[in-house]
């Protein structure tokens, strides 16, 4: 069952916006290294891993990228600078991971679908738990989100309140109650219910990370009471305007949990764009979702095409 066609509406334009201060900071530095240069020489490399490191790429994934592009005009008989955005493209493409077709899908047998959110306070986690609730059950499935963030009480009145604005319930025991309970009372009444989707919010403090990896390996296992499989998705919520913050969270909690789907949010708030490259370059996990403002439709699928097309797209900079 495909799902999300809806986000395809206007998403290419709202992307190409959200990208604009990392556009225009990417393309008018690689526009100057180019000019009055006529071969992809050492110089041009070298000025290239400044603009790499600039947009937030990575020091291991901008050298990566260097030296595939160093490789390829190798192979060049003549390696004209022209041919250097589109070698960077094709290379850039190579690193991102490909998302499943849709964006999103159900695969069969696999209701209650659960999704575990996790991601440190203060990434916009629980906003976009509330988004992505409202954009599934606006593709007409039945969801179910579980306020499982007992930690800080913010975190379940802010899941309440984005229930009662998208209609979505929302099962929680307050502060200071038991995590795994919540998870597991979730998928009961998700599983009575009928439901499509369990979402399922966690506590993101790394202060302590032996507290956080078992807390998370047990709301895991008392969910597979319920859903032997749950969960079928590990939601990493980062912050795209925190840079190189996000890439060391995300091996955190990579080391803590199975992470296999991310999420990026405020990235139309950002230069620094270039770390959706080094998240993905390095630990190999598809992101799902970028969210491109604050309004509840723009949490959006994340096409790595659109995103690459985007960054280098000449109308966002300026001199």
């Amino acid at each position: 069952m495909g799902l999300f066609d809806f986000f395809n509406k206007d998403k290419g334009e709202k992307l190409n916006q959200g990208l604009f201060l990392t556009r225009q900071s990417f393309f008018s530095r690689l526009s100057k290294i180019i000019t009055g240069k006529t071969i992809i020489d050492a110089s041009v490399l070298a000025d290239l891993e400044e603009v790499l490191l600039a947009a937030d790429v990575g020091v291991d994934t901008s050298m990566k990228i260097i030296g595939m592009v160093e490789k390829r005009a190798e192979k060049l008989k003549n390696p004209v600078i022209e041919n250097l955005r589109e070698i960077l493209k094709e290379e850039i493409a190579a690193l991102l991971q490909d998302a499943p077709a849709n964006g999103f899908s159900l695969p069969e047998g696999q209701k209650p679908y659960v999704i575990m959110v996790v991601g440190v306070n203060g990434v916009g986690k629980t906003t976009t738990i509330g988004k992505l609730a409202w954009r599934l059950k606006k593709s007409g499935l039945n969801v179910v989100v579980g306020a499982a963030d007992t930690f800080r009480a913010a975190a379940v009145d802010q899941l309440k309140i984005w229930g009662e604005r998208t209609g979505v319930p929302v099962v929680s025991h307050g502060m200071n109650a038991d995590p795994a309970a919540v998870a597991f009372d979730t998928l009961k009444s998700a599983a009575a219910k009928g439901a499509d989707v369990v979402i399922i919010d966690t506590a993101g403090r790394l202060h302590n990370k032996v507290n956080l990896m078992n807390e998370l390996i047990k709301i895991k296992k008392v969910m597979q009471k319920v859903v032997p499989a749950a969960p079928h998705e590990v939601l990493l919520v980062l912050d795209a305007s925190t840079g190189q913050n996000a890439i060391e969270q995300c091996r955190q909690f990579t080391a803590a949990t199975a992470v296999n789907a991310l999420a990026l949010t405020k990235l139309d708030g950002t230069a620094r764009g270039g770390v959706v490259i080094g998240i993905c370059g390095q630990f190999k996990i598809p992101v799902r979702y970028v969210g491109v403002g604050e309004g509840i439709e723009d949490l959006r699928i994340f096409d790595k095409n659109e995103f690459i097309d985007s960054l280098f797209e000449p109308g966002g900079a300026s001199s």
